[in-house]
């Protein structure tokens, strides 16, 4: 039995007078409570209780380790008390991270209106495009595009960011409007550097098989504010997520190419560094999300 139990135990017994009252406190045997005092007197080479037919009490020695063990053994309830708060009530330091354009665009105003809704957290933005380790970098949760490798992680899905072609009316009126996906190989693409295999387009045609054009062209960026503005100068044809786009499209700074045409859905999730004993800040952050990615989500803001 471990000490701070034994420590529990005595302070039960000198507070009760009875090795049988703590005995119940505990869901044990008296001679349980009984061997583990005399154990403890033991290790100390002191007799901490007096026992005779009326009950028990406190040598002088006894006494003395009884005020040390009742702070001790308050200051652990406290501790464990602090901590099933946190868990039960969304509270405290939450540190989130995300993607640059994702995070600028769609989780700051999520975050804000989550802070609003929960006074009792403060909240730490972490902009990253890299593959952050949540556990090295302390971050609670993270929003990630795309499928998820095995892990131990912890994950919700929360819906899917669709991806949309597009190139302004001045390029398209120069260049000329393509009609099918072989025609791509001939244009100027935006490349976004950030995507796997980004220099080979994949997409589905109207009949729904599934196609591969290489492109090439004269900007490639891991920023996709960069992809944005070159492709409202008319500098080519650009692959990007709905939701960087949908302001330009909606202005006609931007009109969509291959509007027949599929092309790639990611999977977002949040994730978190265990899917066990989620802290109450972590699950009601997740809670705020699901829902916020239904169809259409990207018009939203």
């Amino acid at each position: 039995m471990d000490r701070l139990q034994a420590m529990e135990m005595f302070v039960r017994v000198a507070e009760s007078g009875s090795f049988s009252q703590a005995a119940r406190e505990f869901h044990t045997t008296q001679p349980t409570v009984t061997k583990q005092v005399a154990a403890t007197e033991r290790r100390l080479g002191v007799r901490l209780l007096n026992r005779n037919t009326r009950g028990v009490s406190l040598t002088e020695a006894g006494a003395l380790y009884y005020e040390k063990c009742k702070a001790i053994v308050r200051e652990v309830q406290a501790a464990d008390d602090i901590a099933r708060q946190a868990r039960s009530e969304a509270q405290g330091l939450l540190r989130i991270g995300t993607s640059v354009a994702f995070g600028r665009r769609v989780v700051v105003p999520l975050a804000l209106e989550f802070m609003r809704a929960h006074p009792q957290v403060q909240v730490d933005l972490s902009f990253d495009d890299r593959y952050v380790d949540l556990v090295a970098q302390g971050i609670d949760v993270a929003i990630r595009m795309g499928k998820l490798a095995d892990s131990t992680l912890g994950a919700r899905y929360l819906g899917s960011n669709p991806w949309v072609m597009v190139a302004s009316p001045a390029y398209l009126e120069a260049h000329g409007t393509p009609v099918s996906a072989a025609e791509l190989s001939a244009h100027q693409a935006l490349i976004y550097s950030s995507v796997v295999g980004d220099d080979v387009w994949r997409l589905h045609g109207p009949g729904g098989e599934a196609l591969t054009v290489p492109v090439a062209g004269r900007l490639r960026s891991n920023n996709l504010s960069a992809v944005l503005a070159a492709a409202r100068e008319g500098l080519g044809i650009a692959l990007m997520p709905r939701y960087v786009a949908e302001e330009s499209l909606a202005q006609g700074r931007l009109l969509p190419v291959l509007a027949d045409h599929r092309l790639q859905e990611q999977e977002i999730h949040a994730v978190f560094p265990s899917p066990r004993l989620v802290p109450a800040k972590v699950a009601a952050f997740t809670a705020f999300l699901q829902g916020r990615f239904g169809e259409g989500w990207w018009r939203s803001g």
